[in-house]
């Protein structure tokens, strides 16, 4: 009777025995396991921060080959001319003497008329369509509008040149003169292509990129925050003036800049309506030329080194003052999150 409990407590101690050792070893096993799955994390993270790492290398190494080439290539111009290249009028191929002055004034007042124009445009189309407008009427007008920018270049080029270009020289130009042509500005005769019309395509073409990423930004502005202002009191103005912009400014620039960035490199367009002539003046009438224009127009007829040099040249000049706006642009979106002026 005594060697019974005696008999079932030994036996008892084996099972827990077994038990706490299977513990032990699910307990090891677990551990094996999720050190596996950390050393597969880690070695994938790893991974994932090398390709990433690669993929921006590779664009700052493409930045820098560009440059490099461009530098290059443009070095016979360079020693030629050397910095009055930046301003000097005369574009003579046969007698080898060039400058970038008038092309660099055509493509930063193109650029300039295109933002004057599509600024107030797009914030318009912008509020409309995040504020103003119907539900019902929100997708497809906001999707026509994006479908402008899918449009390309040479059909805007086209549609300036058969189809602008003969309103500007018929109607717009002739009222311009008639009314502002005491102004240096809208002086001279009305051709209808010109820096104007230039300006106006360029105008169409950066609408879309503006007014889509502006809307997407006034999409983003906290609800309760207007909804507060409404509370108050404040009308519709009061509330995209005073909530709706100042919250969204900095996507609001980051719009204007993107459409800016667009604006400065435009070739067909531009090339179609601008007048391609190389002669400087105030008015806005005139023909002009631009750095796109004029490579598009002169690359493939450019049989000496030094021409081609000069050519070379100029697409430096327009990478480096994309690059000179878009960093000011940066600069200055950094110090207004910071708060400073």
């Amino acid at each position: 009777m005594d060697r019974k409990p005696d008999k079932n407590k030994a036996e008892s101690g084996k099972v827990r025995l077994l038990i706490s050792g299977a513990d032990l070893t699910m307990q090891c096993l677990e551990q094996k396991r999720t050190m596996d799955i950390k050393k597969k994390k880690v070695w994938g993270d790893a991974i994932f921060r090398g390709l990433t790492a690669s993929f921006a290398a590779g664009i700052a190494v493409i930045f820098i080959a560009i440059i490099l080439v461009l530098w290059q290539q443009s070095q016979p111009s360079i020693q030629k001319f050397g910095f009055p290249f930046l301003f000097t009028k005369t574009w003579n191929p046969v007698h080898e003497q060039f400058g970038a002055l008038i092309p660099i004034a055509g493509t930063l007042l193109t650029t300039f008329l295109a933002l004057l124009f599509a600024i107030p445009l797009s914030l318009g189309i912008a509020l409309f369509l995040a504020e103003l407008a119907p539900h019902w009427l929100r997708t497809p007008f906001g999707t026509a509008i994006e479908l402008l920018a899918a449009i390309p270049s040479i059909v805007y080029g086209m549609w300036g040149l058969f189809v602008l270009g003969p309103l500007m020289a018929d109607y717009v130009q002739p009222f311009l003169k008639s009314t502002l042509g005491f102004l240096p500005f809208f002086s001279g005769s009305s051709m209808g292509i010109g820096m104007l019309t230039a300006g106006l395509v360029l105008t169409l073409m950066i609408i879309p990129f503006i007014s889509s990423v502006t809307r997407d930004v006034f999409l983003m502005v906290p609800q309760p925050l207007k909804e507060a202002a409404y509370g108050l009191g404040c009308t519709t103005w009061e509330v995209v003036r005073d909530v709706m912009i100042p919250y969204g400014r900095k996507g609001i620039a980051g719009a204007v800049f993107l459409g800016m960035g667009r604006a400065l490199g435009e070739t067909m367009a531009v090339t179609f309506v601008i007048g391609n002539a190389y002669h400087l003046s105030w008015s806005l009438l005139a023909p002009g030329n631009s750095i796109a224009s004029t490579l598009a127009n002169e690359f493939t007829e450019a049989d000496g080194q030094i021409y081609l040099s000069s050519l070379i040249e100029l697409g430096l000049v327009l990478f480096l003052i994309t690059l000179i706006i878009l960093s000011l642009a940066q600069v200055w979106l950094r110090r207004s999150a910071a708060g400073r002026p």
